[in-house]
Protein backbone atom coordinates (compact mmCIF):
# COMPACT_ATOMS: atom_id res chain seq x y z
CA UNK A 1 0.00 0.00 0.00
CA UNK A 2 1.55 3.70 -1.20
CA UNK A 3 2.27 5.20 2.05
CA UNK A 4 1.88 8.59 0.00
CA UNK A 5 -0.51 11.48 1.34
CA UNK A 6 -3.46 12.72 -0.44
CA UNK A 7 -3.35 16.18 -2.03
CA UNK A 8 -7.05 17.84 -1.05
CA UNK A 9 -9.34 17.26 2.33
CA UNK A 10 -12.81 17.61 0.79
CA UNK A 11 -13.92 16.44 3.81
CA UNK A 12 -13.12 19.27 5.97
CA UNK A 13 -12.91 23.02 5.96
CA UNK A 14 -11.11 25.71 7.66
CA UNK A 15 -12.74 28.84 9.30
CA UNK A 16 -10.98 31.33 6.93
CA UNK A 17 -12.75 29.32 4.11
CA UNK A 18 -16.16 29.03 5.26
CA UNK A 19 -15.94 32.49 6.51
CA UNK A 20 -15.29 33.73 3.01
CA UNK A 21 -17.88 31.85 1.62
CA UNK A 22 -20.32 33.19 3.74
CA UNK A 23 -19.67 36.74 2.91
CA UNK A 24 -19.40 35.98 -0.68
CA UNK A 25 -22.25 33.07 -1.42
CA UNK A 26 -26.03 33.09 -1.18
CA UNK A 27 -27.29 30.97 -0.44
CA UNK A 28 -23.82 29.25 1.26
CA UNK A 29 -23.38 26.24 2.74
CA UNK A 30 -26.62 24.91 4.60
CA UNK A 31 -24.61 24.86 8.60
CA UNK A 32 -25.59 22.23 10.89
CA UNK A 33 -24.93 23.05 14.71
CA UNK A 34 -24.38 19.57 16.30
CA UNK A 35 -23.02 20.57 20.00
CA UNK A 36 -23.60 17.62 22.65
CA UNK A 37 -22.49 16.88 25.79
CA UNK A 38 -23.30 12.64 26.53
CA UNK A 39 -23.93 13.74 30.04
CA UNK A 40 -25.82 16.74 30.14
CA UNK A 41 -28.19 16.08 27.25
CA UNK A 42 -29.21 19.56 26.53
CA UNK A 43 -26.50 21.51 27.16
CA UNK A 44 -25.85 20.94 23.08
CA UNK A 45 -29.48 23.07 22.58
CA UNK A 46 -28.83 25.36 25.26
CA UNK A 47 -25.29 26.73 23.79
CA UNK A 48 -26.82 26.62 20.63
CA UNK A 49 -29.78 29.43 21.74
CA UNK A 50 -26.87 31.08 23.23
CA UNK A 51 -24.77 31.84 19.96
CA UNK A 52 -24.40 29.85 16.52
CA UNK A 53 -22.86 30.02 13.40
CA UNK A 54 -25.21 32.56 11.09
CA UNK A 55 -28.34 30.44 9.68
CA UNK A 56 -26.94 27.30 11.48
CA UNK A 57 -29.82 24.83 12.28
CA UNK A 58 -29.44 22.40 15.80
CA UNK A 59 -29.12 18.78 15.36
CA UNK A 60 -29.85 16.95 18.57
CA UNK A 61 -27.45 13.80 18.98
CA UNK A 62 -29.80 11.53 20.61
CA UNK A 63 -33.73 13.73 18.62
CA UNK A 64 -31.88 13.76 15.11
CA UNK A 65 -28.47 11.46 15.01
CA UNK A 66 -29.66 8.63 16.62
CA UNK A 67 -32.60 5.99 16.73
CA UNK A 68 -34.55 4.82 19.41
CA UNK A 69 -32.60 2.61 21.88
CA UNK A 70 -34.10 -1.21 22.62
CA UNK A 71 -33.02 -3.52 25.03
CA UNK A 72 -30.43 -5.03 22.53
CA UNK A 73 -29.13 -1.77 20.54
CA UNK A 74 -26.02 0.57 21.80
CA UNK A 75 -26.95 3.55 23.12
CA UNK A 76 -26.77 5.53 19.78
CA UNK A 77 -28.05 3.27 17.32
CA UNK A 78 -28.31 4.36 13.75
CA UNK A 79 -31.48 6.41 13.27
CA UNK A 80 -34.26 5.17 10.51
CA UNK A 81 -33.10 6.16 6.76
CA UNK A 82 -36.77 7.37 6.02
CA UNK A 83 -36.99 9.63 9.81
CA UNK A 84 -33.32 11.01 8.64
CA UNK A 85 -34.11 11.92 5.26
CA UNK A 86 -36.85 13.66 6.24
CA UNK A 87 -35.31 15.54 9.47
CA UNK A 88 -32.55 16.77 7.28
CA UNK A 89 -35.53 17.77 4.17
CA UNK A 90 -36.99 19.49 7.25
CA UNK A 91 -33.58 22.00 7.66
CA UNK A 92 -33.90 22.49 3.68
CA UNK A 93 -30.80 19.65 3.08
CA UNK A 94 -31.62 18.05 0.16
CA UNK A 95 -29.96 15.86 -3.08
CA UNK A 96 -27.86 18.94 -3.91
CA UNK A 97 -27.57 20.79 -1.02
CA UNK A 98 -23.54 21.25 0.25
CA UNK A 99 -23.79 20.88 4.11
CA UNK A 100 -20.98 21.94 7.01
CA UNK A 101 -21.20 20.28 9.89
CA UNK A 102 -19.66 22.05 13.52
CA UNK A 103 -19.79 21.18 17.03
CA UNK A 104 -17.69 22.54 20.16
CA UNK A 105 -14.37 22.31 19.10
CA UNK A 106 -13.02 18.70 18.20
CA UNK A 107 -15.46 17.44 15.36
CA UNK A 108 -16.91 14.19 17.29
CA UNK A 109 -20.54 14.80 17.41
CA UNK A 110 -20.19 16.88 13.48
CA UNK A 111 -18.17 13.91 12.65
CA UNK A 112 -21.33 11.78 13.33
CA UNK A 113 -23.41 14.11 10.87
CA UNK A 114 -20.83 13.38 8.58
CA UNK A 115 -21.18 9.83 8.56
CA UNK A 116 -24.74 9.80 8.48
CA UNK A 117 -25.15 12.08 5.23
CA UNK A 118 -22.34 9.62 3.89
CA UNK A 119 -24.41 6.64 4.55
CA UNK A 120 -27.27 8.04 2.91
CA UNK A 121 -25.19 8.67 -0.60
CA UNK A 122 -24.40 12.65 0.14
CA UNK A 123 -20.96 13.58 -0.76
CA UNK A 124 -21.06 17.17 -0.51
CA UNK A 125 -20.63 17.54 3.24
CA UNK A 126 -17.64 18.48 5.33
CA UNK A 127 -16.65 19.23 9.03
CA UNK A 128 -15.53 22.87 10.23
CA UNK A 129 -12.07 22.07 11.21
CA UNK A 130 -11.32 23.50 15.22
CA UNK A 131 -15.36 23.95 15.69
CA UNK A 132 -16.98 26.71 17.18
CA UNK A 133 -13.82 27.76 19.39
CA UNK A 134 -11.62 28.39 16.81
CA UNK A 135 -14.47 30.37 14.97
CA UNK A 136 -15.00 32.46 17.66
CA UNK A 137 -11.40 32.52 18.67
CA UNK A 138 -11.23 34.72 15.52
CA UNK A 139 -13.99 36.89 16.39
CA UNK A 140 -16.28 35.72 13.87
CA UNK A 141 -19.71 36.68 13.48
CA UNK A 142 -22.61 34.35 16.10
CA UNK A 143 -26.32 34.61 15.69
CA UNK A 144 -28.43 34.29 18.93
CA UNK A 145 -32.38 34.15 18.11
CA UNK A 146 -33.65 30.57 18.42
CA UNK A 147 -34.11 27.85 16.42
CA UNK A 148 -33.70 28.87 12.34
CA UNK A 149 -35.14 25.54 11.38
CA UNK A 150 -38.62 26.69 12.75
CA UNK A 151 -39.69 28.57 9.63
CA UNK A 152 -37.87 26.71 6.74
CA UNK A 153 -40.04 24.94 4.39
CA UNK A 154 -38.83 21.53 4.04
CA UNK A 155 -37.09 20.93 0.89
CA UNK A 156 -36.54 17.77 -1.77
CA UNK A 157 -35.93 14.66 0.45
CA UNK A 158 -32.68 12.53 0.24
CA UNK A 159 -33.10 9.02 -0.79
CA UNK A 160 -33.57 7.02 2.02
CA UNK A 161 -31.20 4.12 0.97
CA UNK A 162 -27.94 3.99 3.14
CA UNK A 163 -24.97 2.61 1.10
CA UNK A 164 -24.07 -1.16 1.45
CA UNK A 165 -20.89 -1.83 3.41
CA UNK A 166 -20.63 0.85 5.18
CA UNK A 167 -21.54 -1.14 8.80
CA UNK A 168 -21.32 -4.01 10.56
CA UNK A 169 -23.57 -5.41 13.47
CA UNK A 170 -22.97 -7.78 16.35
CA UNK A 171 -23.07 -10.88 14.32
CA UNK A 172 -21.11 -10.05 11.52
CA UNK A 173 -18.12 -8.80 13.74
CA UNK A 174 -18.53 -12.00 15.93
CA UNK A 175 -18.17 -14.47 12.86
CA UNK A 176 -14.77 -12.59 11.49
CA UNK A 177 -13.45 -11.79 15.41
CA UNK A 178 -10.75 -14.14 14.88
CA UNK A 179 -9.78 -13.34 11.48
CA UNK A 180 -6.38 -11.83 10.38
CA UNK A 181 -7.46 -9.97 8.52
CA UNK A 182 -9.77 -7.76 10.54
CA UNK A 183 -8.54 -4.96 11.73
CA UNK A 184 -10.88 -4.16 14.66
CA UNK A 185 -10.18 -0.25 16.03
CA UNK A 186 -11.43 0.81 19.39
CA UNK A 187 -11.43 4.89 19.88
CA UNK A 188 -12.07 5.17 23.27
CA UNK A 189 -9.72 7.00 25.73
CA UNK A 190 -7.09 4.38 26.99
CA UNK A 191 -8.37 3.91 30.42
CA UNK A 192 -11.66 2.95 29.50
CA UNK A 193 -10.46 0.54 26.13
CA UNK A 194 -8.41 -1.32 29.33
CA UNK A 195 -11.63 -1.13 31.90
CA UNK A 196 -9.78 1.08 34.58
CA UNK A 197 -13.19 3.21 34.33
CA UNK A 198 -16.21 3.12 32.56
CA UNK A 199 -18.28 6.06 33.27
CA UNK A 200 -21.20 5.68 30.31
CA UNK A 201 -21.32 1.96 30.61
CA UNK A 202 -22.53 -1.28 32.68
CA UNK A 203 -19.35 -3.03 31.64
CA UNK A 204 -15.68 -2.26 31.39
CA UNK A 205 -13.35 -3.64 28.88
CA UNK A 206 -12.87 -4.31 25.35
CA UNK A 207 -13.39 -6.37 22.42
CA UNK A 208 -10.50 -9.64 22.29
CA UNK A 209 -8.56 -8.94 19.45
CA UNK A 210 -9.40 -4.95 19.23
CA UNK A 211 -6.31 -2.18 18.97
CA UNK A 212 -6.77 1.09 20.81
CA UNK A 213 -6.17 3.97 19.05
CA UNK A 214 -8.51 7.11 20.85
CA UNK A 215 -10.07 9.74 18.31
CA UNK A 216 -7.86 12.72 20.22
CA UNK A 217 -4.99 11.25 18.38
CA UNK A 218 -6.23 12.44 15.33
CA UNK A 219 -6.16 16.17 16.48
CA UNK A 220 -3.65 18.67 17.09
CA UNK A 221 -3.12 20.76 20.21
CA UNK A 222 -5.09 23.23 18.72
CA UNK A 223 -8.62 20.69 18.30
CA UNK A 224 -7.31 21.05 14.57
CA UNK A 225 -7.13 17.72 12.86
CA UNK A 226 -3.65 16.54 12.43
CA UNK A 227 -1.90 17.21 7.89
CA UNK A 228 -3.11 14.09 6.02
CA UNK A 229 0.65 12.77 6.12
CA UNK A 230 0.27 12.58 9.58
CA UNK A 231 -2.95 10.76 10.21
CA UNK A 232 -1.72 8.30 7.02
CA UNK A 233 1.53 7.27 8.92
CA UNK A 234 -0.91 6.49 12.00
CA UNK A 235 -3.32 4.83 10.58
CA UNK A 236 -1.05 2.76 8.06
CA UNK A 237 0.91 1.29 11.07
CA UNK A 238 -2.30 0.13 12.66
CA UNK A 239 -3.69 -1.31 9.62
CA UNK A 240 0.11 -3.45 9.47
CA UNK A 241 -0.61 -4.02 5.82
CA UNK A 242 -4.12 -4.72 5.64
CA UNK A 243 -6.51 -2.35 3.49
CA UNK A 244 -9.01 -0.31 5.00
CA UNK A 245 -11.85 -1.95 3.80
CA UNK A 246 -10.02 -4.77 6.57
CA UNK A 247 -10.67 -1.95 9.22
CA UNK A 248 -13.76 -1.50 11.30
CA UNK A 249 -13.93 1.12 13.80
CA UNK A 250 -15.72 1.20 17.30
CA UNK A 251 -16.58 3.17 20.29
CA UNK A 252 -18.85 3.46 23.13
CA UNK A 253 -22.06 3.57 20.89
CA UNK A 254 -20.88 4.37 17.17
CA UNK A 255 -20.23 8.36 17.79
CA UNK A 256 -16.66 9.31 18.51
CA UNK A 257 -15.78 6.84 15.54
CA UNK A 258 -17.06 8.21 13.26
CA UNK A 259 -14.53 11.05 13.78
CA UNK A 260 -11.88 8.56 13.57
CA UNK A 261 -13.64 7.17 9.90
CA UNK A 262 -13.25 10.78 9.28
CA UNK A 263 -9.52 11.19 9.45
CA UNK A 264 -8.62 8.19 7.76
CA UNK A 265 -10.83 9.80 4.96
CA UNK A 266 -8.57 12.87 5.18
CA UNK A 267 -5.57 10.04 5.44
CA UNK A 268 -6.46 8.40 1.88
CA UNK A 269 -7.68 5.47 3.42
CA UNK A 270 -11.38 5.44 2.73
CA UNK A 271 -13.34 1.67 3.64
CA UNK A 272 -13.42 1.01 6.43
CA UNK A 273 -16.22 0.01 8.26
CA UNK A 274 -18.12 1.44 11.48
CA UNK A 275 -19.37 -1.05 14.50
CA UNK A 276 -22.62 1.25 15.05
CA UNK A 277 -23.92 -0.29 17.87
CA UNK A 278 -20.05 -0.44 19.68
CA UNK A 279 -19.37 -1.18 23.08
CA UNK A 280 -22.59 -0.63 24.47
CA UNK A 281 -24.62 -2.75 21.96
CA UNK A 282 -21.50 -5.50 22.07
CA UNK A 283 -22.06 -6.18 26.47
CA UNK A 284 -26.13 -6.29 26.32
CA UNK A 285 -25.25 -10.09 25.19
CA UNK A 286 -23.47 -11.78 28.38
CA UNK A 287 -22.04 -14.54 26.31
CA UNK A 288 -19.93 -11.86 24.14
CA UNK A 289 -16.11 -12.46 25.45
CA UNK A 290 -14.97 -9.21 27.11
CA UNK A 291 -11.12 -8.21 27.57
CA UNK A 292 -9.73 -6.50 30.16
CA UNK A 293 -5.94 -4.66 30.34
CA UNK A 294 -4.23 -2.35 27.74
CA UNK A 295 -3.47 -5.55 25.62
CA UNK A 296 -4.69 -9.00 25.08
Amino acid sequence: MSSSAPAARPCLISTETLAARLDQEEPGPRLVDCRFDLLHTEAGRTAYRQGHLPGAVYAHLDEDLAGPVTPVSGRHPLPDPGRLAQRLADWRIGPDTEVVCYDARDGVFASRLWWLLRWLGHERVAVLDGGLAKWTAEQRPLHRQGDESATSTPGPALPAAPRPGMTIDSGGLGAVLDSDALCLIDVRETDRFAGEREPLDPVAGHIPGAVNLPFGKNLDASGCFLPAEALRKMYLRLLDGRAPADAVLMCGSGVSACHSLLAMELAGLPGARLYAGSWSEWIRDPGRPVAIGAGD
